[in-house]
């Protein structure tokens, strides 16, 4: 998983879009750019453009680079104008895309391309957690009842006693312990539960409904009640660029990762839109606060339009919700506020 993960780095495709009427480009744009270690293409579209989701819109592929939709560092990010119209483009290939193996030269990795954000904001999270969205998954998915040495919790080479119908054909379970449950907040519809992945269990042996089962990964201890969910591929787009949701989407965040009351940059975030509402990796999606103030004429209470306090990426999509990282914050963010088009 951790590998797939250092592959998510922006789709940077040709695009014949027409660029906004307005200018794109910062006041204080540098020329050109040398792609530095470290850096990610969200801080090089920040560098250029006054609104970073309209990457796909102003990339120009330079036909003579190999690769030229990976980005690497070294690479020299060029500003340009063709009938004009500004454009960004990779004017030099960089050290960091080709190994040099004389007499010839080899590329490197797509993981050796620049990631789109920090991955370490997201990589123990997506490694550790997912939405189901049906309860009854949960509910009817096998669950730990003891262990043979008879503890509460239990480790890496622990064998675990586990009841419920197990498959056949399968050879290891994933072991995962119920988080949190989401509802919509205005029309309480369920949304889904994230449930948290603490470890791997290889079945040695089944009888009637009884697993014997002996722990192989453990990132948490494992206890009574504990549910086995078959493990899963990480249906990640791996490769995805900067963008604006392609219709007006209008949600709220449901939750923040770590039990901290204030959100901050590169914070972990679940929001209550996915896929059914439009929303793909890569979409970035406005913070706004709404502000509710009395109107001392009227007596009444009145909602203030919504200012903008930070922006947001989506990374991972469900049906029902979906996991995004804060990338910018200019005050302290909450659930309960909301996420609208950029």
């Amino acid at each position: 998983m951790r590998k797939s993960l250092l592959g998510v780095v922006f789709s940077c495709l040709v695009s014949f879009s027409t660029v906004a009427a307005e200018n794109p480009i910062r006041a204080d744009h540098p020329n050109s750019y040398t792609v530095k270690k470290g850096d990610t293409l969200w801080d090089i579209a920040n560098r250029f453009l006054t609104k970073p989701w309209m990457w796909p819109a102003i990339w120009h592929v330079n036909p003579i680079i190999k690769n030229p939709h990976l980005i690497y560092p070294g690479d020299q990010i060029n500003l340009v104008y063709i009938d004009g119209k500004p454009y960004l483009t990779i004017g030099k290939r960089g050290a960091g895309g080709v190994i040099k193996l004389s007499p010839k030269i080899r590329k490197t990795p797509i993981k050796s391309a620049i990631p789109a954000i920090p991955l370490n904001a997201i990589n123990s999270f997506m490694d550790r957690s997912r939405i189901i969205d049906d309860e009854d998954v949960i509910e009817k998915a096998p669950y730990v009842i003891s262990s043979r040495q008879e503890r509460i919790i239990n480790g890496v080479n622990d064998l675990i006693y586990a009841r419920g119908e197990f498959k056949d054909d399968a050879s290891a379970y994933g072991i995962f312990r119920r988080a949190e449950r989401f509802t919509d907040p205005k029309t309480n519809e369920f949304l889904g539960v994230m449930v948290m992945d603490i470890g791997v269990g290889e079945i040695k042996d089944v009888a009637n409904d009884i697993a014997t089962i002996n722990i192989t990964e453990s990132n948490s201890e494992i206890r009574i009640g504990d549910r086995m969910l078959e493990t899963e591929e990480r249906r990640l787009q791996p490769v995805f660029h900067p963008s604006s949701p392609k219709k007006d989407i209008e949600g709220e965040i449901l939750a923040v990762v770590g039990g901290v009351n204030q959100i901050g940059q590169f914070d972990n975030v679940v929001i209550n839109r996915g896929t059914r509402d439009g929303l793909e990796t890569g979409n970035i999606m406005s913070i706004t606060k709404k502000l509710v103030i009395k109107d001392h004429v009227t007596k009444q209470y009145v909602d203030m339009p919504p200012d903008e306090v930070g922006l947001l990426m989506i990374y991972r999509p469900f049906e029902k919700v979906s996991y995004a990282v804060v990338l910018k914050a200019t005050q302290p963010i909450k659930t309960g506020d909301g996420v609208i088009n950029p």
